[in-house]
């Protein structure tokens, strides 16, 4: 028997959005004791060519928002990257959170064979629902969630695997 698909997501998204917000927590808590501007922190990158903190975590946002709806067949929601602060990047990742809240599960699941349209910079692109979620949306999520943890982590914000990890059911 197969996974259904919301089950392969929908759990994951909202487990590791709830990390994040709660490194967040942790980086301005870092921010304030060591008396580091914030914006220090939410412009930090890994390398010059990458995008800064701000970005990933707008990122991660957009690979739980946009697969999600995109697999129930719903046209994925526009938000404005306008976020500057910790506190805005924590609304985006409740707004996500609310959002997957209120997708029909079943409504994913369908999404299986489905044809998702979707552009990778100017390149429409299509593939088959599975395909997308596992080969494109789950990666690109991934990424950019491990980069957010490592932009912290690299400027000294005290969080470790537990933390990445975030609330694992059962344990």
């Amino acid at each position: 028997m197969a996974l259904p698909l919301s089950k392969t997501c929908i759990p994951v998204w909202l487990q590791l959005l709830g990390s994040l917000d709660a490194m967040l927590d942790n980086a301005a808590a870092h921010a304030t004791a060591k008396k580091i501007n914030p914006d220090a922190l939410l412009q930090a990158r890994l390398y010059p060519d990458m995008f800064p903190l701000l970005k990933q975590v707008q990122l991660v946002s957009d690979f739980a928002k946009g697969p999600a709806t995109r697999l129930a067949g719903i046209e994925p929601p526009k938000w404005a990257d306008d976020e500057k602060t910790f506190d805005d990047l924590k609304n985006r990742i409740s707004r996500t959170v609310h959002l997957l809240h209120g997708i029909d599960l079943a409504a994913i699941d369908a999404g299986e064979t489905r044809d998702i349209y979707f552009n990778v910079g100017p390149m429409a692109k299509v593939m088959k629902g599975t395909d997308y979620l596992q080969h494109f949306a789950l990666p690109n999520f991934y990424f950019h969630h491990v980069t957010s943890y490592a932009i912290l982590r690299h400027n000294g914000v005290e969080v470790g695997k537990r933390d990445f990890m975030g609330n694992i059911p059962g344990f």
